[in-house]
This record gives structure tokens, C-alpha cells and sequence, in this order.
């Protein structure tokens, strides 16, 4: 009972934090689960599994406010192929260089983020070309390959894309993060990571329980702050990620 205690508690402030910010539920909740006895590959599939959860909980608070359009929604999709390709990836790339390089990656996205005070404050929404539709599916199908196949931080790169490529804002961006990133490109890394590897099933009740409760409670909090303060929560974010990924 003590051991699904830490991992419910773990579970929750990972997700809290990612479904404020954007992503970044892995920078806590995989060392953790790691440090607590299980092996990186069996470790690896067992979070994905509960970052599902997060996509749900995130889900359900949206859901009750939704400004989703329909458009947006199928473009969304266009990263599932991606989370599935990059999932069957991963077993043939040096775990070591791509997260090196993720790290790096994602840490030019906060401070991108951080020079531009401006950026993601206020949407700009404008009708969408055939030629940006394409270009931005191809966006988020090549992001979609990174959230397959590495362990944290790929929704990051979802919400800047979002907020640079198609004009959202914050508020917004991460909404969409949240709910199809978590919910549906997560889904289809685990379902693919499932029937590859190994999961450890007796942790999941516990994960799963925190990540839906972090995943409402972060969301909720997204909704009733402000850009600006969400803008900060990212940069903070992609940092902790970033140098995470690099020396972790």
C-alpha cells in the first residue's frame, strides 16, 4: 500500500504539471518509476500505458468548454501514424543519442520561447491554405514519430508547433496537446510498446489513478490562468526536460 501510495503521488504531480504546461509528464513520473526497481524497457511501457490516463483526465475537463475545430482535430490525427512508426523505432536507435539530441532540442523550445514575450499570447487564427494544411500534417507526423519512440517531453513540441505553424495560443495549444497527444498519439506508442515489451501491471492501478486525477486538476488550471503564466510554466518546463534528457 505504501509503494502505490508514492507511485499514486509521483503519478499525480507529473501530471498536474504536464497538463498545465503542455507535456513533460515523463521528466518526474519515468526516472521515478525507474529508481523504483524496473527495468528502463519495462518502465518505459508501463508509462506510456498510464499517460494515457493524463489524455482522458485532460479530456474530460476540456471537453466541458470545448473550442475545438473540426479541422484542427484532423490535423491532429496525422501524428498517430507517427507515434506508431516511432514506437518500432525505437528498438534500432542508441537511446543514449536520441535523448542527447531531444534534449538539446527541447531546450532551444524554452528559450525560443523566452526571447519572444509576445509569442502565444493571443490567437490568430486564419483560414488555412491546401499548402499549410499539408505542410503542418507533415509537422506533426514527424512529432509524432518522436512521441513514439522517446520517453518525454515530444507534447512540448506539439504545443510550440501549434502556437508557431497554425497561430494558436497557449491556452489553446496545450488544450489540443492535452487531448490528442495524450489521449491518442499516447495510446497508440502504448498499445504498439504493449505488444512489443513487457508491462508491469501491478503498478498500473496507481499510475493510472494519478495521471487521470493530474491530468483534470493540470487542465483545469490551464483553463483559468492566463497565457502569460502557462508561457512561463512552459519554458520552466522544456528547461527541467531538456537538461533532464541530457545528463538524466
Amino acid at each position: 500500500m505504501i509503494e502505490q501510495f508514492i507511485l499514486f503521488i509521483i503519478s499525480l504531480i507529473a501530471n498536474v504539471f504536464s497538463a498545465f504546461s503542455g507535456g513533460g509528464a515523463g521528466l518526474i513520473q519515468l526516472p521515478a518509476i525507474i529508481l523504483l526497481g524496473l527495468p528502463f524497457s519495462v518502465a518505459l511501457a508501463t508509462h506510456k500505458i498510464a499517460s494515457v490516463s493524463l489524455g482522458l483526465g485532460a479530456t474530460v475537463r476540456h471537453l466541458k468548454g470545448s473550442r475545438f475545430k473540426a479541422l484542427y482535430v484532423l490535423l491532429m490525427l496525422s501524428g498517430i501514424p507517427g507515434a506508431y512508426i516511432g514506437a518500432n523505432l525505437i528498438v534500432f536507435v542508441p537511446d543514449e543519442l536520441a535523448t542527447t539530441f531531444l534534449g538539446i532540442m527541447t531546450i532551444g523550445l524554452g528559450i525560443y520561447s523566452m526571447l519572444n514575450p509576445n509569442l502565444g499570447q493571443h490567437p490568430v487564427l486564419q483560414p488555412l491554405s491546401f499548402l499549410r494544411i499539408v505542410t503542418g500534417s507533415i509537422g506533426l507526423f514527424l512529432i509524432g514519430i518522436l512521441n513514439g519512440s522517446l520517453t518525454s517531453g515530444t507534447g512540448l513540441f506539439v504545443t510550440l508547433w501549434l502556437i508557431l505553424y497554425f497561430k494558436l495560443d497557449y491556452k489553446l495549444a496545450v488544450a489540443y496537446t492535452l487531448v490528442f497527444v495524450g489521449l491518442l498519439w499516447n495510446g497508440t506508442g502504448a498499445l504498439t510498446l504493449g505488444l512489443m515489451g513487457e508491462i508491469y501491471w501491478p503498478w498500473l492501478p496507481a499510475l493510472l489513478l494519478g495521471s487521470l486525477l493530474g491530468g483534470y486538476l493540470g487542465a483545469h488550471l490551464s483553463i483559468v490562468a492566463g497565457n502569460r503564466w502557462i508561457k512561463r510554466s512552459y519554458e520552466w518546463v522544456t528547461l527541467l526536460v531538456g537538461l533532464k534528457l541530457i545528463w538524466g
